[in-house]
């Protein structure tokens, strides 16, 4: 076997005598050892279905002990583990299962989505269903993780992937990031050695587990440096105060959170000094409003430490833990990433002047699920374009600006693809076109917001078609806060539709 210093970095606090909790949900916990244990034993019984080293695991688990458990055993197996967004509606969940063709869906038969996996007919794909809970006719988890464990060491090396991470594309279908232990691994160490997480730290884990923020700072975060994670099943402002007062160290979040946490320091005041005795608050997915970040620091004392990444490029930007947290900027690279801000020629920007993002560097992912195209052509000279706009100051601080395209909108702590709303709605009868913008909006970073040209339709009647659409085909945080009716969308002279013009 070949030198693996990021797998065996990941296992490292993975001992049978490290009695330290790993995760703690409600009264439930696990130690390193149990984990450990738990892991090795679910190991064992994927492979004795049949799972082998390079499968991939799709697991539609809530935030929880299990879905730890489910991402260490699939690891030690060698197995790619697939989160799959627990907000997902069928034709999303369906497209996932059919492109990278699962050979286990890990799911809880309290899980919203159970009803839909049993009737999902996909594209010759077989979904085997393990199932955590009562269900007859299903692979049971207890029965799984019941295995006895195997004593063999974890099985993949550092260019092996660990998981494949579905995003959103300025095109509309999600495309799978293909990302290995050497990107996860060496970033996230890379990531929380910088925030100076040790540990005796507690991270309040209020984030969703099938992303990158919540999912690899969050949880693999935990487990590299060794500290505890107090996982909360869903944002709520009084539980993380609570959960800082009770001795949490760190909370991370997004700009929606921020706003809510702001609310909330409205309406009580016990909010603001419960959450001054957490030594770190980080931000990311989205911009921070100079409002709360000010309001913050004033009221709690936390400069919040703001930070830049995307599923394809994990995080590659950061403002330091020991210097200058600058408002309104990502900072600068992590160690082990490269970073430019270049205009249309790809040549360096002067500072001050708005271009896009280039990354390279040991976070990057290895490719696009199944599409070697566009995978090559996201690359050049070897740095990844994320198309992300930005500029550089003369100290080499980032400030991110907005967005290449306005096909991507950030709302909640979410990249969202315009064209997949767009999508949905052009199928609806009365509409003739449609165009899907965000603009801004205090709690939501940004309000999705759909300009509709109507077909022998009244207005009252497509709005309703709409909404009903996209409460059958997209997630929650997806669907139009707003549709508004025009006689023709903005054009230029070839005829693309030029959404800053929209009123």
């Amino acid at each position: 076997m070949t030198a693996r210093p990021h797998v065996d970095r990941l296992f490292a606090r993975l001992r049978p005598d490290n009695a330290q909790i790993a995760f703690r949900l409600g009264d439930r916990s696990l130690t390193y050892a149990e984990l450990d244990a738990a892991a090795r034993s679910f190991a064992s019984g994927l492979a004795a279905l049949g799972v082998r080293p390079g499968d991939r695991i799709a697991c539609l688990l809530p935030t929880g002990l299990e879905l730890a458990v489910a991402l260490f055993g699939t690891y030690h197996l060698g197995a790619i583990f697939v989160p799959i967004n627990t907000r997902y509606r069928d034709e999303e969940v369906s497209h996932i299962l059919e492109d990278c063709t699962p050979t286990l869906v890990i799911v809880s038969a309290e899980t919203p989505q159970f009803p839909m996996l049993r009737r999902l007919a996909t594209k010759g794909v077989a979904v085997r269903r393990v199932v955590v809970g009562d269900s007859d006719g299903d692979l049971s988890w207890a029965a799984i993780v019941a295995t006895r464990p195997t004593k063999t060491a974890p099985q993949p090396e550092d260019e092996d992937l660990a998981l494949l991470i579905y995003t959103s594309g300025t095109t509309g279908r999600s495309k799978g990031v293909e990302l290995p232990f050497r990107a996860v691994t060496g970033n996230i160490h890379a990531l929380t050695s910088l925030w100076q997480w040790t540990a005796d730290d507690v991270l309040v884990l209020a984030l969703p587990l099938f992303h990158v923020h919540g999912l690899c700072i969050g949880v693999h975060g935990t487990v590299i440096q060794g500290c505890s994670s107090v996982m909360l099943p869903k944002f709520d402002p009084q539980a993380v105060a609570s959960a800082v007062d009770a001795g949490g160290t760190i909370f991370m979040g997004v700009p929606t959170m921020y706003a809510l946490l702001a609310n909330a320091m409205d309406e009580d005041d016990s909010i603001a000094p419960r959450l001054r005795k957490a030594r770190l608050l980080t931000s990311g997915s989205a911009a921070l409003s100079v409002n709360h970040f000010e309001r913050f620091e004033k009221e709690t004392g936390h400069r919040i430490l703001e930070r830049y990444g995307m599923s394809e490029t994990l995080i590659t930007l950061s403002n330091p833990h020991d210097g200058e947290r600058r408002r309104g900027s990502v900072g600068k690279p992590v160690p082990g990433v490269e970073a430019r801000v270049v205009d249309d020629d790809f040549a360096d920007v002067k500072p001050g002047e708005v271009g896009q993002i280039l990354v390279r560097g040991q976070s990057l992912l290895r490719g696009y699920w199944g599409q070697p195209g566009k995978t090559a052509e996201s690359f050049r000279d070897g740095w990844f374009i994320t198309g992300d706009a930005a500029t550089i100051a003369e100290d080499g601080y980032i400030s991110i600006v907005g967005r290449r395209s306005t096909d991507i909108i950030k709302s909640g702590g979410y990249k969202i693809s315009a064209r997949e709303i767009e999508e949905v709605i052009e199928r609806c009868p009365g509409v003739t076109e449609v165009a899907v913008v965000g603009r801004a909006h205090e709690v939501w970073g940004e309000e999705i917001i759909a300009y509709v040209v109507l077909r022998n339709s009244t207005e009252d009647t497509v709005r309703s078609t709409i909404n009903d659409a996209c409460e059958r085909c997209l997630a929650d945080y997806k669907k139009v806060r707003k549709v508004r009716f025009v006689e023709e969308l903005p054009r230029n002279a070839l005829g693309k539709i030029q959404k800053a013009k929209l009123p």
